[in-house]
């Protein structure tokens, strides 16, 4: 690939809140690109701000940045007698979050995000906000009360009465009608699971998208989605930007994996976790009720073990926890076969959870299918629970001295279809009602989410340029090693491609809650025969 190069250009952006610095657009291209027309390659743009001490703002754009001439208007939230007993009714304009909170001494003051929030100033009239709701991709907990709490934010703050829903994902906004929304209709959905607008993979065809929004008269987009449907949501603000449309486009970033970066946590995630629960405490009765019983639980986790994770410390009943970062192997002393003999002979039963993406490159070696994906891009990944159920109980029927009663549990449909829990619930209310300050307040081209335990409008691109994963050279990971008990499984392989990496890169130490960015060799935590080895499991 051709190292690229950096572009920098003066934009007519909004500089409230960074004072005495000048914006720029940072636009990356092929260094020996032939220029062609603007439509066919333009990047989305990236708004930043510098300042003093290293400070670094990815700010997200503003309507007035295409349309200057745009008119304010006060925010009628300081009329609004709920908000009469608040000390302070709107944002600073210069409120940012950081995106590193834990620094040193020398350090610079990093990269931060707009604060989100309402502001003193509005660019929709209530009278004239014709919002459009849509969800996208696979079901998540919380979908419905993102929905009800984007209509009854709407409603009650800010006087909208005009919200519809597009039923069937993007393809709905071209293949179906619109479905009104209001208070009364979105009234208790909350405590249902799914989506009451439906939802759909794929479909996306961003000029009819565009076309069905102009013509509607949309000028208020909410997109609830994971990465795949936030990369569509950059590409229709990109298109509604093109043509000049006073039209605010937002996404609500949803996944209950918990793998898009830069955020918190995903909403539907503690439920997740929660009722993923339930199945761990069914397969450990199971396996605890009869003679050499094993329980397998697979769970939701495509590319990251998150909920696996998350689920085993909670539960305390896991064995042994496998997942998409960490590899495995099954035979040999260091083994999870071998494992299992010795966890079956020490307390008599075993529990091993593992994610759904964990060890697919084991299970394609003796089932070579085709490579396949669904509408959304994702691959087709084989069932990692029936293989490994089959091959522990392969395993054991060579030793008659040791009969085991297997059980196999997978409540991956059944988790995702339930409604959120309460913290979840609180949870989505605050997405959605920092979503709607923001399209009310002009931004756009944005998703909300919680950077740090604040909200902030973070850029598409800053979340759907790579997933969050589990760093098994995290804390958090060899907490789970501790409390299972379990051998890391890292091959000799592993151990030499750690060595190399450990020649090629300085070690950056640990730094807790910093999953995703941490760079650290796993020959910190292995001693090469599959084994934690060092004082770092507190």
């Amino acid at each position: 690939m051709e190292a690229p190069t950096v572009v920098f250009a003066s934009a007519p952006a909004i500089t409230a809140g960074v004072p005495q610095h000048k914006i720029l657009d940072l636009k990356v291209m092929p260094a020996t690109a032939p220029q062609a027309p603007a439509r066919k390659t333009k990047l989305p743009k990236k708004k930043l701000a510098g300042g003093g001490g290293g400070y670094v703002l990815e700010d997200v754009p503003h309507l007035t940045d295409f349309l200057p001439q745009l008119q304010s208007y006060p925010n009628p939230l300081q009329d609004h007698p709920a908000y009469s007993v608040v000390k302070q009714y709107f944002v600073n304009a210069d409120d940012t979050v950081s995106k590193n909170i834990v620094v040193h001494e020398n350090s610079a003051r990093g990269t931060h995000f707009r604060r989100a929030g309402p502001r003193q100033r509005v660019y929709f009239q209530p009278d004239e906000v014709s919002a459009a709701i849509v969800t996208c991709g696979g079901l998540c907990p919380g979908l419905n009360t993102v929905i009800r709490e984007l209509v009854c934010g709407l409603h009650d703050m800010y006087g909208v009465t005009n919200v519809v829903g597009i039923e069937g994902g993007y393809k709905g906004f071209y293949a179906r009608n619109t479905v009104e929304l209001t208070p009364r209709s979105v009234n208790g959905i909350h405590k249902r699971g799914g989506t009451v607008l439906g939802t759909s993979r794929g479909g996306q065809d961003t000029a009819k998208i565009v076309d069905s929004i102009q013509d509607r008269g949309i000028n208020q987009v909410y997109i609830v989605g994971g990465d795949g449907t936030q990369k569509g949501a950059a590409v229709i603000h990109e298109e509604v930007r093109r043509r000049g449309l006073k039209c605010a486009v937002i996404g609500v970033p949803k996944t209950i994996d918990n793998d898009i970066a830069v955020i918190d946590k995903s909403f539907g995630f503690d439920t997740a976790v929660e009722e993923a629960q339930r199945a761990i405490n069914a397969a450990h009765v199971e396996a605890e009720s009869t003679e050499n019983g094993i329980g397998v639980v697979k769970l939701m986790g495509r590319n990251s073990g998150f909920i696996a994770m998350h689920a085993t410390l909670a539960s305390r009943d896991v064995d042994c926890c496998l997942i998409p970062e960490s590899p495995f192997f099954l035979e040999g002393k260091d083994g999870l076969l071998a494992f299992a003999e010795r966890r079956l002979r020490d307390n008599g039963h075993m529990v091993i959870v593992l994610a759904e993406g964990a060890g697919q490159d084991l299970i394609a070696k003796g089932m070579p299918l085709a490579d396949t994906h669904d509408a959304s891009g994702n691959k087709h990944l084989l069932d990692v629970g029936l293989w490994l159920s089959h091959k522990i109980k392969e395993h054991f029927r060579k030793k008659p001295n040791c009969p085991i009663s297997l059980k196999y549990i997978d409540p991956t449909y059944m988790i995702r279809a339930v409604p959120s829990n309460a913290s979840d619930n609180v949870y989505c209310t605050l997405l959605a009602h920092s979503a709607l300050h923001g399209a009310m307040a002009g931004y756009t081209g944005f998703v909300v989410a919680p950077v740090n335990g604040r909200h902030a409008y973070i850029p598409f691109y800053r979340i759907t340029e790579k997933q969050n994963k589990v760093v098994i050279t995290d804390r958090m990971w060899a907490r789970v090693l501790c409390s299972t008990n379990q051998p890391c499984f890292l091959s000799p392989e592993d151990v030499e491609n750690a060595r190399q990496l450990d020649e090629e890169e300085p070690q950056i130490p640990l730094i807790e809650g910093q999953n995703s960015l941490v760079k650290a060799s796993p020959m910190s935590m292995c001693n090469g025969h599959g084994h934690l080895c060092n004082g770092t499991t507190y």
